[in-house]
C-alpha cells in the first residue's frame, strides 16, 4: 500500500498564488488542530498571511534574517550575510519539524534560495530524511529536478497576465 501521508507539494512558477496557496493548505491543517511550521525565505515577513498566521496558535512562524531588497540588488556581503540567514533559518524550521508534532512544514519561497543561500543538499538531505507523517510544502519561481523526483504533488502556477506587466505594484491586501 501506498503511503498516505508525509508527502511533498511543490508550488512553483512565475504565477500568483503560490504562497497563498501553501498558507490556505497550512491554515487548514491548523483549523483540524494540527501543529504547522511556516518558514519564509527571501521575504520580509510583513504580508497579510503571515498576520493571519499569527492568530492560530497551532501555527509556529520561523523568522529569520528579512530581506528588503531583490536578491539582484545585493552586494556581495549582503548576499553573504543572507546566505547565512538562509541556511540558519532553515536549519531552526527543520529542527522544529522534526522535534515537535507537527503536520505539515510550509517552507515558502525555499526554492528561490537554491543553490545561492541555501545549498540544495540542505533542502534534499531534509526531504530524503524528514519525519515519516510530515508534511512538506515548497513553493518558488522553477523546479530543480532534484525536487520534482522527490515530489509528490507538482502544482505549475502559470502567469498569462498580471498588472506588474502593466506598471502597477504589489498592494497590501491581495498581493501581500
Amino acid at each position: 500500500m501506498k503511503k498516505q501521508t508525509g508527502l511533498v507539494h511543490v508550488y512553483y512558477g512565475d504565477g500568483k498564488g503560490k504562497t497563498t496557496a501553501a498558507f490556505g493548505l497550512a491554515f487548514r491543517c491548523a483549523g483540524r488542530g494540527k501543529r504547522v511550521v511556516i518558514a519564509q525565505f527571501l521575504k520580509s515577513g510583513d504580508s497579510g498571511e503571515v498576520t493571519a498566521a499569527e492568530r492560530f496558535p497551532e501555527i509556529t512562524l520561523v523568522h529569520g534574517g528579512e530581506v528588503r531588497k531583490f536578491t539582484f540588488q545585493m552586494n556581495d556581503a549582503e548576499k553573504a550575510q543572507t546566505a547565512r540567514d538562509c541556511t540558519a533559518h532553515f536549519q531552526k524550521a527543520a529542527a522544529l519539524a522534526r522535534e515537535e508534532d507537527v503536520r505539515i512544514l510550509v517552507l515558502d519561497e525555499v526554492i528561490d534560495a537554491c543553490p545561492a543561500f541555501l545549498p540544495m543538499e540542505e533542502l534534499t538531505g531534509f526531504l530524503d530524511t524528514k519525519p515519516e507523517g510530515l508534511e512538506v510544502v515548497v513553493t518558488g519561481h522553477y523546479l530543480p529536478q532534484e525536487l520534482a523526483d522527490r515530489a509528490d504533488y507538482i502544482s505549475h502556477v502559470a502567469k498569462e497576465k498580471h498588472p506588474y506587466d502593466q506598471g502597477i505594484m504589489a498592494r497590501p491586501d491581495i498581493e501581500f
